[in-house]
């Protein structure tokens, strides 16, 4: 008989983490899989698992450093070495590599929990900053009332699977060891229908439109996720049912752009207000404390003087947040609006005003042409 270590291509002082390394790479080299079935592979295989599961027991490898074969044959009664399960070997050096050809899958005849599913929701700023409760329609698996579950005709059942015995798993013998696979005749169900039930054909389930009531919190962001536990698919063979996920989208607004907790809103503003000063009306987004008309406006004040692009913050006039109370602004964004379709008249006034402003009362002009002043002059060298 070879020298276990030899077998395995280790010294003798070899800690567990060499040995388990060593195995791991000539079990999946010697694999009979990997090599067609050969029966030189398959020896060899067995050899090396043989090796492996007495110097990877510390108490067989004791005996086995003192004694040699007839150290670890004695303590078998003369019949061999002790192997651990392969399953287990495999369970442990390769995890859930080898999993399902191991016999290490779960059987489906238990109860099993229902898929879960997800709707998109799409809702309106309004509905983001004020909270609503919306009505979405979802199909949704349901336990077949027909044949309740069964997926037998009514006054019928299922029968025990004769190929796997109601295992729902079957092992077939390949050399000297077993490969463990899924029924192929019950699926893994365990179970065989042979006169299934019409309506639902078997499957114990069908899928039908169910009416939900979602309550979406004020504040919800876009790309926002809302769980309704348990109103999923229903589970397989009395199996709990699976979660709702809805997946919410915030519509795009014609006033308004979110940034966070503020809502930013542009606001044409009069040449002659902005000139002169006065107010303006913004809208607001309300959340229905107050009556509708002047609850969806504001009076913004605009300082004399003003230029486009000047903002107003007006302080928590904004989204709600989440998680506290705290609100975000309304930032109001000015916009000079320049007259258009001037008759004579107002031409006239236009010019005379033009006539008697100067650099006091267009400062931003009069900055801006002294730096091109000088770019020009730097660039033709005069």
């Amino acid at each position: 008989m070879r020298d276990y270590y030899e077998i395995l291509g280790v010294s003798r002082g070899s800690d567990e983490a060499a040995l388990k390394s060593a195995f791991r790479k000539l079990a999946m080299e010697h694999h009979p899989d990997r090599n067609g079935g050969s029966e030189e592979a398959s020896a060899r295989f067995k050899e090396i698992n043989e090796a492996y599961s007495v110097l990877s027991d510390p108490k067989k490898r004791a005996a086995y450093d003192q004694f040699g074969h007839a150290g670890v044959n004695g303590a078998q009664g003369g019949g061999g070495p002790g192997f651990t399960d392969i399953n287990d070997i495999f369970s442990e050096v390769f995890g859930s590599a080898f999993g399902d050809m191991f016999g290490g899958g779960q059987r489906r005849s238990g109860p099993a929990r229902g898929q879960d599913l997800r709707y998109d929701l799409e809702i309106t700023l309004e509905q983001a900053y004020a909270g609503a409760e919306v009505e979405i329609t979802a199909a949704t698996a349901m336990t077949c009332e027909v044949c309740e579950g069964s997926g037998a005709k009514p006054g019928t059942s299922a029968t025990t699977c004769p190929t796997c015995g109601g295992a729902g798993r079957v092992r077939a013998s390949q050399g000297f060891f077993a490969i463990e696979r899924t029924c192929p005749r019950c699926g893994g169900e365990g179970r065989i229908i042979s006169d299934p039930c019409a309506t639902c054909r078997g499957h114990g389930q069908v899928r039908r439109n169910r009416t939900l009531q979602v309550r979406i919190p004020a504040g919800v962001d876009d790309g926002a996720r809302i769980r309704l536990a348990g109103e999923g698919d229903a589970g397989a063979r009395g199996g709990p049912r699976g979660d709702l996920y809805i997946f919410v989208s915030v519509r795009p607004h014609d006033l308004f752009e979110r940034d966070g907790l503020d809502l930013l809103c542009t606001v044409p503003v009069p040449m002659t207000t902005a000139a002169l000063g006065g107010e303006i009306e913004a809208p607001c987004l309300s959340d229905g404390d107050a009556g509708e008309g002047q609850a969806n406006r504001l009076s913004v004040k605009v300082p004399e003087g003003t230029q486009t692009g000047r903002t107003v913050r007006i302080r928590g006039r904004g989204m709600p947040s989440l998680r506290s109370r705290e609100r975000g602004d309304l930032v109001v964004e000015l916009f000079v609006e320049t007259p258009t379709r001037l008759n004579a008249r107002q031409k006239a006034l236009m010019q005379e005003l033009a006539d008697l402003c100067g650099e006091q009362q267009h400062p931003e002009s009069s900055g801006f042409l002294n730096k091109a002043r000088r770019f020009w002059e730097d660039v033709t060298g005069g």
